[in-house]
């Protein structure tokens, strides 16, 4: 690392977390201007009263104080607020489909292990195409079913008050079933077609060894998988019309509809298994959409006047996808257990606190979870749209059962959440030695009850969380396979459940009522939406591979563009560049610091630094999506940056622990641990180095007190307990940002091991007498 000179100088550039932060809070400043970028990714400057640009606050580092510019990259526009992102509301199913596919672990070396990854990933797009087709097939039975046919038919007693001639006219009654579901292909559509504008050269080569490394453009993918999810949604129409996909129907002409309908199904879903990206080019794609909507216009008017058969078709076409899906994820979930085994060679040698959640197998319930809830939308939606209408029309026989199912899984939450989260947490404060830590902190004496009580929930709810969503997902998944034994089957369902189908009907209801709301208030005002908005904030991260019926991903645009810009100061040779994320930006600066490392020359390297403080990096996204975030590639660029990678944490934070450091322990009055080192590897560390106002710096982390003991001249004070808040406030902010830039140090060499170390890493047992306390990483 370069000495710094006079003319050194900082760049810090700050990148934003969920929830659609403002420049002002980003920036901590009273006001901004943009500087550069394109209205959708934003790069901004803090400015003066006539909205200039001004520098930033000055790095007080020991001996001098260096100049620093102060830039942020908003890119909250790309995924809160708009008309357009209301309909994003109506995609968790498929979002958490796309996410699956990034949680599968990495394939091993093997012929075998690769193969169990290709499949598995086609499963995955076999499974996405199969949740847009019963969502259509849902909302056919509402507007196809509900209301055109039953509804609206001329002896039925309901909206009484509608004028007759949507009762006589058939033509008419045909057009107002098909409406709605025509509409929705075409946001689906649209949302599947929408992309962001990249003003810098996009990753195309695929980079495994690095942090993001296999982000790629997704462009080609998406473009492939919007033909196919479009004209298999149309042939869902198709068949609902003509009484369902196990009838023929009547007629040459239906039959003949009928028959391509079905072809154009099974290519769609054969091609979209063997991601036949090469094969369906421009003309092929025009020929498959135009056929579909050719299918549904015929279909359209052989039905007219709608009967009964459309109520059957809309029952035997959503029944059979749902079996189809449900046998689709057992398949998957079968699959991916010798996957995630031979794949443990990778991380077997961590500790368990660094292994990947459910060894591996995560991505199995996340597709459950989607499919439930891919059911559960559609039946609530139905059932809403039937007490709306007329309590007495009819709705499939499985929408009982899946009221009996999601009743059933609520109460089991409950049942779990209830008294884990009232004996287990303080049982775990109890045995914990976490007061101890606190006071190393400094933390004021009358305020060591409530910090430990934060800390130990926070420590309980990262460790177990995602344990309790697991159980829920998988008595949910047993539940669903006991109910379609008793649908197949002559079995009936005992009349001592029918209260938790009553639970069910509310719990769907709410569901359904929940999912408009959203939709509703994110097309009046984005202000209105924050925890819709971190939602998406935290599906958009991931490029579509598996669904494309996603909102782009933001992460595509930010990294290239926040790299180019790291690169434009680099230029200088006086400067210094830090990448500072917090939250969710932390994992767009680990990722940009990675693309950097492969494109920057040593010398420009020298005088890059990291800085992320409260990202969900070790504790949730190095364990959910280890192929993608693998612990060797975080190894490699803390080494690559010589150590300037600090990671700025609470002992309160559920979602932000620690970074580069784990198994930490108190011993002689001292915080130990193990991680990172500077010239690459893992390893022991020194013991904490005490910092002002209570900081605790371990290897790369800086342990912050929470609550800060007092109020700090100059900084903005944020009194209480703050967990995931207020990262940029704290007066360790800039301090750790000169030590990304170089200008604290030199960073220490790797320390010879001169007292005792955790068990799990070097296999030496812990002498009694030794507590430890137990930090979210």
């Amino acid at each position: 690392m370069p000495l710094p000179g006079p003319d050194t100088h900082v760049v810090e550039l700050r990148v934003p977390g969920l929830i659609g932060t403002s420049g002002d809070n980003l920036l901590d400043s009273t006001g901004t201007v943009d500087v550069a970028g394109d209205g959708i990714g934003r790069i901004i400057r803090p400015c003066d009263r006539l909205r200039r640009p001004a520098p930033g606050p000055v790095l007080r580092t020991p001996g001098r104080s260096v100049p620093r510019t102060l830039e942020g990259y908003l890119w909250s526009r790309m995924t809160s607020g708009g008309t357009t992102k209301a309909a994003w509301a109506l995609l968790f199913p498929f979002s958490l489909v796309n996410v699956a596919q990034w949680m599968l672990p990495p394939a091993s070396g093997s012929w075998v292990s690769k193969l169990l990854s290709v499949l598995c990933r086609a499963l995955l797009r076999v499974a996405g195409l199969l949740l847009t087709m019963l969502l259509v097939g849902q909302l056919a039975v509402v507007t196809l079913d509900l209301l055109a046919t039953q509804c609206l038919s001329p002896t039925a007693a309901c909206l009484e008050d509608a004028p007759s001639w949507l009762r006589d006219t058939a033509s008419v009654r045909t057009a107002l079933g098909l409406t709605p579901l025509l509409a929705l292909i075409g946001v689906l559509f649209l949302v599947a077609s929408t992309s962001w504008q990249v003003r810098a050269p996009r990753l195309r080569k695929p980079l495994p060894d690095l942090p993001g490394g296999t982000m790629l453009d997704d462009e080609q993918e998406t473009t492939t998988l919007r033909c196919l999810h479009t004209v298999a949604a149309l042939d869902v129409v198709v068949l609902v019309l003509l009484g369902g996909p196990l009838t023929t129907p009547t007629g040459t002409v239906a039959t003949v509809v009928w028959v391509l309908a079905l072809v154009s199904l099974g290519f769609g879903v054969g091609a979209a298994a063997l991601r036949a990206n090469r094969l369906l080019g421009r003309v092929l794609r025009a020929g498959l959409l135009t056929l579909a909507l050719v299918l549904v216009g015929m279909a359209a008017v052989v039905v007219t006047p709608l009967s009964a058969r459309v109520s059957t078709g809309a029952n035997a076409t959503v029944e059979l996808v749902a079996a189809a899906l449900f046998a689709v994820c057992v398949v998957f979930a079968l699959l991916l257990v010798p996957t995630a085994i031979m794949a443990r060679r990778a991380w077997s040698a961590l500790p368990r606190r660094l292994r990947p959640w459910a060894g591996g197998w995560a991505a199995a319930p996340t597709l459950a979870l989607a499919a439930l809830l891919g059911g559960g939308f559609g039946a609530g939606l139905a059932i809403a749209a039937r007490y709306a209408l007329e309590p007495s029309l009819t709705l499939p026989e499985g929408y009982t059962l899946i009221t009996l199912l999601w009743g059933a899984g609520l109460v089991f939450a409950a049942l779990v959440a209830v008294p884990v989260f009232a004996v287990a947490v303080p049982l775990r404060r109890a045995r914990r030695g976490v007061p101890e830590v606190l006071r190393l902190m400094e933390t004021r004496e009358e305020d060591v009850d409530a910090a430990a009580d934060a800390w130990a929930r926070a420590a309980w709810e990262r460790k177990h969380l995602h344990r309790i969503v697991l159980a829920v997902v998988m008595a949910m998944v047993v539940g669903a396979a006991a109910l379609v034994v008793v649908r197949v089957s002559p079995l009936e369902v005992p009349d001592w459940l029918t209260p938790l189908s009553a639970v069910g009907v509310v719990a769907l209801g709410g569901l359904a009522f929940a999912l408009l709301r959203a939709v509703f208030v994110t097309a009046t005002g984005a202000l209105r939406v924050r925890h819709l908005a971190a939602f998406v904030d935290l599906v958009c991260f991931w490029p579509r591979v598996a669904h494309p019926v996603v909102p782009p991903s933001y992460a595509l645009k930010v990294v290239p563009e926040l790299a180019e810009r790291a690169k434009e100061h680099l230029r200088v040779p006086d400067n210094r560049v830090v990448l500072a994320g917090y939250h969710v930006g932390g994992l767009l600066a680990v990722i940009t610091a990675s693309r950097l490392i492969e494109e920057l020359s040593d010398a420009e390297l020298e005088r890059l630094g990291l800085l992320t403080a409260g990202t969900p990096l070790q504790w949730g996204y190095q364990r959910v999506f280890p192929s993608v975030f693998g612990h060797e590639a975080l190894v490699r660029v803390f080494g690559d940056l010589g150590g300037r990678w600090r990671g700025l944490c609470r002992g309160t934070d559920t979602f932000g622990g620690g970074a580069t450091t784990w198994r930490h322990q108190v011993t002689d009055g001292k915080l130990i641990g193990v991680g990172y080192l500077p010239e690459g590897g893992v390893g022991p560390l020194d013991a904490a180095e005490p910092g002002p106002h209570g900081t605790l710096v371990l290897g790369g982390d800086h342990w912050l007190p929470d609550p800060a003991s007092s109020p700090v001249t100059g900084r903005r004070w944020a009194p209480g307990v703050r967990r995931h808040a207020d990262y940029v406030v704290e007066p360790e902010w800039d301090r750790a940002v000169a030590y990304a830039a170089g200008l604290i140090g030199p960073t220490p060499e790797s320390p010879q091991p001169s007292g005792l170390v955790p068990r799990d890493v070097l296999g030496t047992p812990r002498p009694e007498g030794d507590r430890v306390a137990e930090r979210p990483n």
